[in-house]
């Protein structure tokens, strides 16, 4: 499994005109909200890790939280701001492997969130980033993790809507075996289909865009 992150591709991303659509609210999004509505409390220190177009930094603002959105890309996080109105505690242009901006971090976050992060990079690289989680977060602090399902259709478009950027998407057992020594609250699969009933509580671990995981 190779690493597939280079800041030079995500700038590119991040600045193309396409990417407007991950700051609307898809199916996707409002499943994965679903999932956080069980989870996410009012007062709580949350941080958004890799955060994108910063969707999710707003829907946990919006939920009375405290937020630090993260991402190694610029580009990135001046999307994230005008998402959020700069409302966020903090925008950390930080790369999560280094030690040198972590210092103030540790053991303070109630949620740490992730969604598309772990799969573009090696399994060596997963680990650590678990363990770098696990230090930021609470004793009962929760790590919220989506990723991109293996045998989902989706992997087969997204070459062609994410040019540049490389993954490897999961299974159930990958993940869970991510989490180990954790308490799993939850796990499951979610379906993206554009309907307000949609599967995904049969087909949606098996065939779902997208696993998760929530676990202390």
């Amino acid at each position: 499994m190779e690493p597939g992150v280079k800041k030079e591709n995500w700038d590119k991303f991040w600045k193309a005109k396409g990417t407007q659509r991950f700051t609307r609210k898809s199916w996707s999004k409002i499943r994965i909200m679903e999932v956080l509505d069980s989870v996410v409390r009012e007062g709580m220190d949350v941080l958004d890790a890799g955060c994108g177009s910063g969707f999710f930094s707003a829907y946990f603002l919006e939920k009375g939280c405290r937020v630090w959105s993260l991402d190694h890309s610029e580009a990135s996080l001046e999307i994230a701001r005008k998402s959020t109105r700069g409302n966020c505690q903090a925008y950390l242009k930080e790369d999560l492997f280094r030690n040198d901006w972590t210092a103030p971090f540790l053991g303070k976050f109630n949620l740490i969130f992730t969604d598309g992060l772990f799969e573009h990079f090696t399994l060596e690289q997963q680990q650590q980033l678990m363990e770098r989680f696990r230090e930021l977060k609470k004793e009962n602090g929760i790590i919220a993790t989506f990723v991109p399902n293996r045998y989902s259709w989706w992997e087969i478009v997204r070459p062609l809507v994410m040019p540049g950027i490389r993954e490897v998407p999961f299974t159930v057992s990958h993940l869970e075996e991510l989490h180990r020594g954790m308490r799993i609250l939850k796990t499951g699969g979610l379906n993206v289909l554009p309907f307000r009933i949609s599967p995904e509580k049969w087909l949606g671990s098996r065939l779902g865009m997208l696993l998760y995981v929530l676990a202390l």
